[in-house]
């Protein structure tokens, strides 16, 4: 009974770290895509943590884009002044616009167009861990 119970840990530790090496590809927002009038914090909170090597699929119609803000400041008080824009309204559309997480940093995502930011809907951040081995 002893022997079953450790095959069993085994099994467990042996998926639990297949599990971790893979990169998984998330859609922002699920169903809800990237669109005005989500909260997409809430939706980071939910769908976290994510890891390094995972992919943010940003799938979104006209108006909206995605932006890369280059720190908590820029996040809060959403000033694009140094914000990289990463996808605009036409690679949102099909297939999305796909963000690879491949450091070990803080991303800051939002759009600009009008109020996206400034409502404190449509951004959010993410801190990609590092994946166990």
């Amino acid at each position: 009974m002893a022997g079953l119970r450790y095959s069993g840990i085994v099994l467990l530790v042996i998926a639990t770290s297949m599990a971790m090496t893979e990169a998984r590809t998330i859609v922002v927002g699920g169903s809800e895509n990237w669109r005005f009038g989500y909260n997409y914090t809430d939706w980071a909170l939910k769908n976290s943590p994510f890891y390094i090597n995972d992919k943010l699929v940003f799938k979104f119609d006209a108006p909206h884009n995605v932006y890369l803000l280059p720190n908590l400041y820029s996040y809060l008080k959403c000033d694009f002044r140094g914000a990289k824009l990463l996808a605009g309204a036409p690679n949102g559309a099909g297939e999305g616009f796909e963000v690879v997480l491949n450091q070990w940093r803080l991303y800051y995502f939002t759009s600009s167009n009008d109020k996206d930011c400034s409502d404190g809907l449509m951004k959010f951040f993410a801190m990609p861990l590092p994946r166990w081995q």
